[in-house]
């Protein structure tokens, strides 16, 4: 995509979007593979295929449906993304958050994203889940380049509070509330496709990372580029490779979402309600 028309092309597959979902979202969900039946819950829905969307990328990973539903989840208007794009994908950076910023024209305030990880802490375990409170950016890439410099002001996007306070906090409320587990820590994220070595996660624990994955940091800077509230839900899918038996599959990680689901939805559900009635 020729970065100087990217504007424009956000603005355009922004009216699409409006006129065909008849609904201005308030929250964009983005779901991760294996949680999918969030969109079971939602009421009034309208669903979208995102290759329908002007400009939008084709979603091509295993899990990734590659599909907009606009709806409610009571009575907050959202958009859940059931499936995202990945730059192990072939796409740029920029084609990745492409959609977010087109969401983000629409007038949604927040994001709300998941992710199936590899468990770095010794602390994880395959089944747990984890809110992120911070993030370590190992992917050699950024999605704001060439496209923050098109501003003439504010181009450089403070990401010292990436993750907003208030709906982490929403978040560990509602785990209480409903008795589920929730963990804490720092996300790290890696290109992908290929899964990291011992080595390489021994170092990543070295650095601090708790998980690993090859999502989410591109989504979250676009966001915080944006002036969108963050709040990010790990499900551990894996131990990560030094802890891993065996040989790690992408089939062991889509398994283990399954059985994580129920879990992640329910906290999904009841965060965009509590953050929406903000």
């Amino acid at each position: 995509m020729d970065l100087k028309s990217y504007f424009k092309c956000v603005d355009e597959a922004a009216a699409w979007l409006g006129e065909r979902s008849g609904v201005k979202p308030e929250a964009i969900v983005v779901l991760s593979a294996g949680l999918s039946g969030f969109v079971d819950h939602m009421q009034s829905k309208k669903e979208i295929s995102s290759s329908e969307v002007p400009h939008f990328p084709r979603a091509r990973a295993e899990g990734h449906e590659g599909k907009l539903v606009f709806g409610t989840i009571r009575g907050v208007p959202l958009v859940a993304m059931v499936g995202r794009f990945h730059f192990y994908e072939g796409l740029s950076p920029q084609e990745v958050v492409f959609p977010h910023f087109a969401l983000a024209k629409l007038g949604a305030r927040m994001l709300f994203t998941t992710n199936a990880v590899g468990g770095v802490s010794r602390k994880l375990k395959a089944g747990d889940l984890m809110l992120v409170r911070d993030h370590i950016n190992m992917m050699g890439v950024n999605p704001l380049v060439g496209i923050a410099v098109q501003r003439k002001k504010d181009q450089f996007t403070g990401m010292t509070q990436a993750y907003d306070p208030g709906l982490c906090a929403i978040a560990k409320k509602a785990a209480r509330k409903l008795k589920i587990p929730l963990k804490e820590g720092v996300y790290l994220a890696v290109s992908g496709p290929s899964y990291e070595t011992k080595a390489e996660v021994a170092a990543f624990r070295k650095l601090g990372a708790d998980a690993v994955g090859m999502s989410t940091v591109p989504e979250v800077i676009a966001a915080n580029f944006l002036g969108l509230r963050v709040m990010s839900l790990s499900c551990i899918a894996n131990p990560a490779a030094d802890l891993h038996r065996g040989t790690m599959t992408h089939a062991e990680v889509l398994d283990t979402m399954q059985r994580l689901a129920p879990k992640a939805v329910a906290i999904l559900e009841e965060v965009v309600a509590d953050a929406g009635r903000e």
